[in-house]
C-alpha cells in the first residue's frame, strides 16, 4: 500500500486559489478545516510544496506585501489540475480505515471546497467497504485459528461501521 501524502489535498487547496506555505500550514492545523485529519509540520509541507514544483504539478512565484518579507505563492498547474480530479474521482479508493478517516474526508472538504457534488466519492468509497467486507467475511469463515478469527472480526466489524457510517447521508455538510 502506498504511504499516506497531503500532495492531492495541497492540490485542491490551490485550485480554490493561489497560497503560500503558511496558509496551506494554517488549513491543515484548523480543526474547522483539515485539521482533525492530518498532522503536518512546518518542514513537512514545505518538502512537499517543493517535490509537488518539481514534480511540475504547482508553481511558485516570488511574491513581496508591504514590509513583509518575500514569499513564494503557489498555483496549480494544468498537470496539477488533472492529477487533483483523478484523485477526487478515483473509482476504487482504498477501504483501509485509516485512509478513510484521513484520505476520504479530504476528498469530501476539497470537493466542497470546489462546490462539487460528492455523491460519486461517496458511492465509491461505500463500494469500497463493501468489497472488503465481503473478503474479510470470506477469510473469517476460513479461518484456521481462534485468534486469525477474532482479528478478521475486528477488521470487519470496523468495515461495518464505516460502511454504515458512508450510508447515514450525514456526509453533506462538510464546513467550508
Amino acid at each position: 500500500m502506498s504511504s499516506l501524502t497531503p500532495d492531492e489535498t495541497i492540490l485542491g487547496l490551490l485550485a480554490v486559489q493561489p497560497r503560500h506555505g503558511y496558509e496551506l500550514l494554517e488549513c491543515f492545523r484548523s480543526p474547522g478545516q483539515l485539521g482533525q485529519m492530518w498532522r503536518l509540520s512546518t518542514s513537512q509541507i514545505y518538502a512537499v510544496l517543493k517535490r509537488l514544483e518539481r514534480e511540475g504539478v504547482i508553481t511558485g512565484r516570488e511574491v513581496t506585501t508591504g514590509t513583509a518579507p518575500p514569499r513564494t505563492e503557489y498555483a496549480l498547474t494544468a498537470s496539477g489540475e488533472q492529477r487533483l480530479y483523478a484523485w477526487l474521482n478515483e473509482p476504487r479508493p482504498s477501504p483501509s480505515i485509516r485512509r478513510i478517516r484521513v484520505e476520504f474526508l479530504s476528498r469530501l472538504y476539497i470537493a466542497r471546497l470546489l462546490k462539487l457534488p460528492i455523491d460519486e466519492i461517496i458511492r465509491h468509497q461505500r463500494d469500497a467497504c463493501i468489497a472488503r467486507i465481503e473478503q474479510l467475511t470470506a477469510e473469517r469463515d476460513r479461518a484456521k485459528s481462534g485468534i486469525e478469527a477474532l482479528a478478521l472480526e475486528f477488521q470487519l466489524n470496523q468495515q461495518q461501521a464505516a460502511r454504515h457510517w458512508l450510508e447515514q447521508g450525514e456526509l453533506m455538510p462538510v464546513s467550508e
